[in-house]
């Protein structure tokens, strides 16, 4: 087959083929010897796929603090060793932080609120904003409104911005208060007794609750700022807060947190898990979500934030959450939302999370304290591709699949001195074929191109450890060595094609760097 090109006025082509010279072909997966490149399959390719990148009209920038963690506020409290976890003589979580380019970071989940059994003290306060100075990072703070004491979080606020303005974001009041349960009582029928009822917290109450709140910290802390709602996949609480509150009451932030595979221990199986996790029916709860709230934020002058998420709540899902699986919908996650205008994501981690009432090690965690450090999971190595490419300007991309059953996503970032294409290759299992081959038609002329592949062990999806990100994976000690490869340019004409292969259950970053800038 003759390799075909498209030469549109302000874009570049990816264009997938049926041939592929050996010169252009993937590294070998991680589980064998990145010298011996895997040679596609004849079956793998039959597929067609057009990627328009416009590099004429770039968006947005992206937020320096856009890639963030979330933790429970019971990560604070000292082990039973007295040692806190967030300290600034963590050199492998300070090294991890910088490694994945971590600049939030958001503490709160059940333990901060309605689960509540220790609140951090002073002392693990002085701890955590020294981390976060050595770290770089803002935090975002959670107070407590369920049982919580307006007074009470109000000497926290203070304590905090007294001593630590420089290092916070804002401060959220309530854990997803619309999951909150109160009592309420029935007046009796006739002659029977009063009945008893669970029921949300309704948003009323939750607004009159919120202002008090807020009017005893802004009385102690007046420099205080605030986000929220903070609750789950509900875009009318978004909605209604920025209509109450808003800027006037110190609200400088809309928060919301997302889990769109819902309850981790109702799936199926880990087939079943994974299929929906990288299919678009994840992608159609993002879009109608996005809806329900961002517009109207937006067009109130309010950035919005995913400030706690993660693909399946009640601390993910076995064999799906810990997989790789879960780099390949990390990384399409956060682009999908860059490019959708969000203000940065916070991916709920740690050793242990809330799962109902109580704390259990996580499965879709991004890393796990390990004896030397941190062993770092699938998601972590998601995170730090999109760290690699994701920074700089939104650029607009078009994906036209010629077939149905192709899954994979395209984003493009206009850097600082290069155009950054990510490709992100979701199909798997029996459906999978074997190789997608792309061609890159750039407006520009280009001095230099380089790749850089995420790949799990024989291209297994369900993988849970042996991924690798350029070739390198990341170190207990929180150091990353990965490499870009050289794709040769045939020609400096600008209409030459440069190709690329992607395998099954991959990611690719392909970095072009002009001749000339390419700013418009």
């Amino acid at each position: 087959m003759r390799p075909f090109y498209m030469k549109c006025h302000g874009v570049f082509t990816f264009i997938a083929l049926a041939s592929l010279p050996a010169l252009f072909r993937p590294p070998a997966a991680a589980a064998a010897s990145p010298s011996e490149p895997q040679r596609p399959q004849s079956a793998a390719l039959s597929q067609t796929v057009v990627v328009r990148v416009d590099t004429a009209h770039p968006g947005a920038s992206l937020p320096r603090d856009f890639i963030g963690l979330s933790f429970e506020a019971s990560q604070l409290l000292p082990d039973a060793n007295g040692l806190r976890y967030f300290r600034p003589g963590n050199k492998p979580l300070l090294n991890l932080f910088r490694t994945l380019g971590i600049r939030s970071l958001r503490i709160g989940g059940n333990s901060s609120d309605r689960d509540a059994n220790h609140l951090p003290d002073r002392a693990d306060l002085d701890s955590l904003f020294a981390f976060a100075k050595a770290a770089n990072v803002k935090v975002i703070y959670c107070l407590r409104l369920l049982g919580g004491n307006p007074s009470a979080d109000a000497q926290t606020a203070k304590y905090i911005m007294d001593r630590y303005a420089a290092q916070m974001a804002c401060f959220s009041i309530g854990q997803e208060p619309s999951a909150y349960k109160i009592a309420v009582t029935n007046a009796p029928a006739a002659g029977g007794p009063p009945t008893v009822r669970r029921e949300n917290y309704p948003y009323s109450l939750y607004a009159a609750n919120w202002k008090s709140f807020e009017n005893a910290i802004v009385a102690a802390a007046p420099n205080a700022e605030f986000c929220g709602p903070s609750v789950h996949k509900n875009g009318k609480w978004a909605v209604d807060f920025m209509r109450d509150f808003g800027r006037p009451d110190h609200v400088t932030l809309i928060t919301e947190h997302l889990y769109p595979g819902g309850a981790g221990n109702k799936v199926p199986s880990p087939a079943i898990g994974i299929d929906r996790m990288l299919s678009p029916r994840f992608t159609r709860v993002y879009q109608s979500f996005y809806d329900s709230f961002v517009p109207a934020a937006l067009s109130n002058g309010l950035p919005c934030r995913l400030e706690e998420v993660n693909n399946y709540y009640n601390g993910g899902a076995a064999g799906v959450s810990d997989t790789f699986a879960a780099a390949l919908w990390g990384l399409h996650f956060m682009h999908w939302w860059a490019a959708h205008g969000a203000a940065g994501l916070n991916f709920h981690t740690g050793d242990k999370v809330a799962a109902g009432h109580s704390l259990r090690p996580s499965k879709y965690t991004a890393f796990f304290t390990s004896e030397n450090g941190f062993n770092v999971r699938p998601l972590g190595y998601g995170i730090k591709a999109f760290d690699l490419g994701g920074h700089g300007k939104i650029l607009p991309v078009h994906v036209q699949n010629l077939d149905t059953n192709l899954n994979l996503a395209a984003y493009g970032v206009l850097g600082r001195d290069a155009v950054y294409v990510t490709l992100i290759n979701q199909g798997h299992g029996p459906v999978a074929h074997g190789s997608r081959l792309a061609i890159v038609t750039p407006r520009a002329r280009w001095s230099r191109a380089e790749i850089l592949y995420l790949l799990a062990p024989d291209n297994n999806v369900a993988a849970t450890s042996g991924e690798t990100l350029g070739n390198s994976a990341i170190s207990n000690r929180g150091k990353w060595n990965g490499s870009w490869r050289p794709l040769p340019i045939p020609s400096q004409r600008a209409s030459v094609p440069i190709f690329i292969a992607m395998p099954p259950s991959s990611a690719a970053i392909v970095k072009l760097i002009p001749s000339k800038p390419v700013h418009p």
